[in-house]
């Protein structure tokens, strides 16, 4: 395993995360595993060097991070691990059960540690920027929990660079704590980010933790078997549709397969060794259902491309709308 820190933090991170929205109740989705399935997938990781794990309150409505947190308490020894989670999508219908106001970022980062059985989150992150919310509203509850140390950094995930530079503009203006990351959707098939987000996060000393690293899994198997949808999750997950669907290069799709082919490694080895080697990205969080999936997810790491390879993934790419 290969180790950073995550943007100008001192915080060490592995160059894989292990997102767990997978691990939880299949009741949430019918593609989660349940935690007797899942916890081989954190041993493994552990036993892998993997010292990074990301999660949010939603997944599985709080399930995910019962399930990381006993997992983690389990194998692993907690000063050497980070723990992430999130918090904006509603818990509930109910009232003050989701956004970023004062009063559910402190409620809901206390449910998590209570779900994750931890006293402090190393990483707390809003899962998206809430637009009925006034930002300094947020920005002051984030800064409270960490000065109560309940949390030790803070980061965002998805937005637009303008948000995220408001954000840290009146973090610096008021003295608060400054987000350090951006969890951003990011990959092959998906580069907008390259515009504007990615060069302020390498420019502001954030790191960036790309979800759907392997585009949903567009980028990880050839067009036929996508097309195909022979997966649990492929036939069951509606957001790829919405992100993918009529959107996708398949030349780069086609030259993923024929560089793996080549190499003879995986596709998903290729799609994850190319963003491993783009500026300013520090882990992509990688998901698992199959050990198979996490094996070559953590072979990626010891795969360079060459000019040529990179060069042939990057021509066929064509502008797409923003996405997240």
């Amino acid at each position: 395993m290969e180790y950073t820190t995550l943007g100008r933090t001192g915080l060490t991170v592995s160059r894989i995360c292990l997102g767990c929205m997978s691990y939880g109740t299949p009741q949430w989705r019918p593609w989660v595993l349940d935690e007797a399935a899942g916890r081989p997938f954190y041993q493994l990781a552990l036993e892998r060097g993997i010292n990074f794990f990301d999660t949010s309150d939603m997944y599985s409505l709080g399930v995910s991070e019962e399930v990381t947190g006993r997992a983690l308490r389990d194998m692993a020894v907690r000063d050497e691990i980070v723990i992430a989670t999130k918090v904006f999508y509603p818990m509930s219908q109910r009232p003050n059960m989701g956004g970023l106001s004062r009063k559910h970022i402190v409620q809901a980062c206390e449910a998590s540690l209570r779900r994750l059985g931890i006293e402090t989150i190393d990483l707390y992150q809003i899962h998206r920027f809430d637009a009925a919310v006034p930002m300094e509203e947020t920005l002051a509850a984030l800064d409270l929990l960490v000065h109560q140390g309940k949390v030790r950094y803070i980061g965002a995930s998805s937005g637009y660079a303008w948000q995220l530079m408001r954000a840290l503009s009146l973090s610096e203006r008021h003295g608060w704590a400054r987000f350090v990351s951006m969890q951003n959707h990011y990959n092959l098939l998906y580069r907008e980010e390259e515009r504007e987000m990615i060069p302020l996060c390498v420019a502001e000393g954030l790191g960036v933790i790309p979800w759907s690293p392997l585009a949903r899994g567009f980028v990880a198997r050839p067009r036929r078997e996508t097309e195909a949808r022979t997966s649990a999750r492929s036939s069951n997950d509606p957001y790829a549709d919405k992100l993918y669907a009529g959107n996708v290069d398949w030349a780069i799709v086609d030259n993923v397969e024929r560089i793996a082919t080549a190499r003879g490694v995986t596709m998903a080895e290729v799609g994850l060794a190319w963003l491993l080697a783009r500026p300013g990205v520090t882990a992509p969080i990688v998901g698992a259902t199959r050990i198979e999936q996490l094996e070559s997810s953590l072979r990626a790491i010891d795969l360079r491309l060459t000019p040529d390879e990179i060069a042939a993934l990057d021509a066929p790419y064509t502008p797409k709308r923003v996405q997240f």
